[in-house]
């Protein structure tokens, strides 16, 4: 019998620790309640212990939570609709503060879509387009031709940013935050895009803005394209002209020396080259069908005038 009851009383005792232990992780901090009232914190982690039946630990995290706003369409400053998608990141920093005002982790998204939405609603109606889509006043590749209006650039000159509106989002919302118990860590704009009615406008700008870039690209290679082809018609000419110009002088020497010959063969006959050169005209001044009535005294006929003799 005693051997029942030390067993039973030990049983007990185990259960009672059993009910009794929590433990905290590195990454958690535990909220103590009693009747649902805060009794005590633990954020220390290891091993601690609360009264069964009467006292509840409430987990909290303690490491950053992800916060997923939903897109939703803004009019920006000049008028331009877009569909804008942001993120947070937050922590508990008070679990009592967190507890009393909100209670689960699962609730502080809607107190936070309620907070930051409002945030990120005022600071984009506030913002040019521009500024929203670009943190810097980079030159773009778009107007890298310099031929652009200059008012043009100033309608994409960047006066804030996106950074800039991040900040002013995260300013505006931390301090409501902090009286649930909750520090804003950071918020950003996730992605911008433009709704429906106006994309096709502006991809058909954009379309527009590439085709003249181009159309630039391809008007300066046509043109380097004719000085290419200015300079090959220049350099073929010059090279065609010295090849004629030393050409002649090679046929004018060789004319030059073939007389020479000439004049040397001859000359050590000149009647013997009289009458070659008398019948090389007959043969090309007469044919088989040529009728000629001359004197008999012409010098030209005087070879045929010797041969009737």
């Amino acid at each position: 019998m005693k051997l029942k009851v030390i067993l039973i009383v030990i049983a007990v005792l185990i259960f009672g620790v059993y009910v009794s232990a929590y433990t905290v992780d590195e990454t958690e901090q535990v909220l103590v309640t009693r009747f649902d009232k805060v009794s005590r914190t633990a954020l220390t982690p290891g091993l601690h212990f609360k009264i069964p039946l009467i006292e509840e630990a409430i987990y909290y995290p303690r490491t950053l939570q992800e916060w997923d706003g939903d897109p939703g369409q803004i009019p920006t400053k000049d008028k331009t609709f877009i569909w804008v998608d942001t993120f947070a990141r937050w922590k508990i920093v008070d679990p009592v503060i967190f507890f009393k005002t909100i209670g689960y982790v699962e609730r502080a998204q809607n107190r936070l879509d309620e907070i930051i939405d409002p945030a990120v609603r005022n600071f984009i109606t506030s913002s040019r387009l521009i500024d929203a889509v670009r943190n810097s006043n980079r030159e773009l590749d778009t107007f890298e031709d310099g031929g652009q209006d200059d008012d043009l650039h100033a309608t994409f000159d960047v006066t804030t940013g996106r950074e800039v509106i991040n900040k002013g989002i995260l300013v505006q919302a931390r301090p409501k935050l902090t009286n649930f118990g909750i520090e804003l860590e950071d918020v950003k704009i996730k992605r911008i895009n433009y709704v429906e009615e106006v994309r096709k406008t502006v991809y058909d700008r954009m379309i527009a803005e590439r085709r003249q870039i181009a159309e630039k690209f391809r008007s300066e290679g046509q043109g380097e394209a004719r000085k290419i082809l200015g300079q090959k018609e220049r350099d073929l000419k010059q090279i065609t002209s010295e090849a004629y110009k030393i050409a002649q002088e090679v046929k004018g020497k060789a004319d030059a020396e073939a007389t020479r010959l000439y004049a040397d063969a001859f000359g050590v006959d000149p009647e013997f080259y009289s009458f070659i050169k008398t019948l090389d005209i007959y043969s090309e001044a007469l044919d088989k069908e040529s009728s000629v009535v001359v004197s008999t005294e012409s010098e030209l006929f005087k070879y045929i005038d010797g041969y009737k003799k």
